[in-house]
């Protein structure tokens, strides 16, 4: 897994808070998250009751946990404050599920969600409710992939949805065989077991 810039880090964060979720049926502890950032290649840097921070070899990582909602802002080391990402997780009493979203700080650049759609997790049966396309990012060569499994794939087939890039949401994904690359962003997706 490689981390050169924000959405490198939000989507592999968001599966796996997601994963979380699903196995533990719970929200995740501050230690826990601490955990999954550190098992994403990243060191703590400071902290204090309402703030952490964290730092990648490109990425500053800013986490404000509370009780029932997460916010883990990524910046970029580079500067490039346009890029920085937001990951907002949060129980959504109205909706009775647990929500994870990946927001961009450049709403020109991203239109809304980044993504297919916000990972939506039934509160109650603890379901995947919506289809997200999360992995993590690999470089082969001169190209950087997302990875997504066989299953996520699958899902994604199904909604009908694989000519739409998961990263910035343009809708020019051009497939060959189990691998696509989006013009507008230039990143590729590789699907890598099953289907």
């Amino acid at each position: 897994m490689i981390i050169y810039e924000p959405i490198m880090l939000a989507i592999p964060l968001a599966e796996e808070v997601k994963a979380h979720l699903i196995k533990t049926k719970r929200f995740p502890t501050e230690g826990e998250l601490k955990k999954t950032l550190e098992k994403l290649g990243l060191k703590p840097f400071c902290s204090d009751k309402k703030l952490e921070i964290y730092k990648g070899k490109h990425v500053l990582v800013l986490v404000l946990p509370l009780k029932e909602y997460i916010t883990v802002d990524i910046l970029s080391l580079s500067g490039a404050l346009s890029d920085g990402i937001e990951v907002a997780v949060y129980h959504d009493k109205h909706l009775e599920a647990y929500i994870i979203e990946i927001i961009p700080a450049n709403e020109l650049e991203f239109e809304g969600n980044i993504g297919l759609e916000p990972v939506i997790v039934d509160a109650n049966t603890f379901e995947l409710k919506s289809t997200p396309v999360l992995g993590y990012f690999k470089e082969e060569g001169d190209r950087v992939f997302l990875i997504v499994e066989g299953d996520v794939y699958k899902i994604w087939k199904e909604s009908g949805k694989l000519d739409i890039c998961p990263i910035c949401g343009a809708k020019n994904l051009v497939w060959k065989g189990k691998q696509a690359y989006c013009a507008s962003c230039g990143f590729g997706v590789k699907v890598m077991k099953g289907e």
